[in-house]
């Protein structure tokens, strides 16, 4: 039984680390089309709103990451 139990907890140590790894790359994803979008404004304005998308998805990436997390029971 203890290499069942043992077996269990890799796999969700394995699926949670899988998850972390999305929500970095999500998130890392955010700051660089965050950063393009930024360079690219012809405004303050529009530097602005990419700003606040930028940081919508980091929360976004974060969420998800933590929900998922919760459907496995993690």
């Amino acid at each position: 039984m203890e290499g069942r139990s043992m077996e269990s907890g890799l796999r969700k140590q394995g699926r949670s680390f899988f998850i972390s790894m999305q929500e970095s790359w999500r998130y890392m994803k955010a700051i660089f089309t965050g950063q393009l979008r930024k360079a690219r404004a012809r405004t303050e304005k529009e530097a602005s709103e990419a700003d606040l998308q930028t940081a919508k998805a980091q929360v976004e990436a974060a969420d998800a990451a933590e929900e998922k997390k919760k459907q496995l029971g993690i």
